[in-house]
């Protein structure tokens, strides 16, 4: 099994970061947890061949987590995708895919494309939506996934979910999504291999924003994402959806001044939320970048 951390940002635009996108490579076949914006051509960069992608995740319906996905069945429906792809998301992705494809945004360029005698399978374009709920969401002969609600977006507007995914052969990986410090999460991933999870600002810039009262609640900040990591037992954590406070880009620093002051900003946060994430976790830690491969 491979995993690729396809995308590691949260939703400001980072030029070194693409948004939420991991991808799970295990036999010859391909798996895709979130689908925001530049997985595909990540995956291309990655050695990776997107039309053999059939099994896409959503863990919720966040823009920074979905935006791909209508790019990425297009061009990989041009590139001669072979089925369509089975999307497994939250309430509301059935009505999300709807709006997209023949009777949706891309309607008349899916329509130009068809005069072409290549592109009359339009039905590519047709993606199998699976609305989920707690418990087991999925199964094939190689994995098995299940998923838990999560505490990002409350239940009334969209529902947000953790993921877990267990081979056949005894591997297991798990998924945050966004989330507040969750425990159905920690019981979802009890003694997992990997447990990748959100961690999408450092301590100081989540006390600035409890100052000026931008919100706390919706995400884990690194002394907790320790905490519930050794809880879980996690053999080894990843934690990823920074919120560029690692970046030194100006447009990037003004964009984030909102979140935290622009002079605590840049590579060394990063060094300050490793020893945070260690105050409470003494497994193997990685700080998640684009392109990471971690091989089980």
């Amino acid at each position: 099994m491979k995993i690729t951390m396809l995308g590691t940002s949260a939703a400001v635009p980072d030029p070194e970061r693409a948004d939420s996108a991991i991808h799970i490579s295990i036999g010859d076949k391909s798996y895709l947890f979130d689908c925001g914006h530049g997985a595909t051509r990540q995956m291309i960069k990655a050695g990776i061949d997107p039309t053999d992608v059939n099994h896409i995740f959503l863990s919720h319906l966040h823009y920074d987590h979905i935006s791909e996905f209508p790019y990425f069945l297009l061009t990989t429906w041009i590139c001669d995708r072979g089925l369509p792809p089975v999307v497994i998301g939250p309430s509301g992705t059935q009505s999300f895919v709807d709006h997209l494809f023949e009777d949706g945004a891309f309607a008349k360029d899916i329509e130009a494309r068809a005069q072409y005698p290549r592109r009359q399978n339009v039905e590519i374009l047709r993606p199998e939506v699976r609305e989920c709920q707690p418990g087991l969401i999925f199964e094939d002969e190689l994995v098995s996934v299940k998923a838990c609600f999560v505490e990002h977006i409350p239940k009334e507007i969209s529902e947000c979910f953790g993921l877990r995914l267990d081979t056949k052969d005894g591997k297991s990986i798990s998924f945050s999504g966004d989330t507040a410090p969750c425990d159905a999460f920690v019981e979802l991933s009890k003694g997992v291999d990997v447990m990748i999870h959100e961690c999408t600002f450092p301590e100081e810039a989540i006390e600035f924003r409890k100052k000026v009262k931008v919100g706390t609640w919706a995400h884990t900040s690194p002394i907790e994402l320790g905490k519930l990591a050794s809880e879980a037992r996690a053999k080894c954590l990843i934690a990823t959806h920074f919120g560029s406070f690692d970046s030194l880009n100006p447009v990037v620093q003004k964009t984030m001044g909102v979140h935290m002051p622009q002079e605590i900003m840049g590579p060394h946060q990063l060094d300050l939320v490793e020893k945070d994430i260690k105050k409470s976790y003494s497994g193997e830690l990685h700080l998640a970048y684009d392109l990471m491969e971690i091989e089980l």
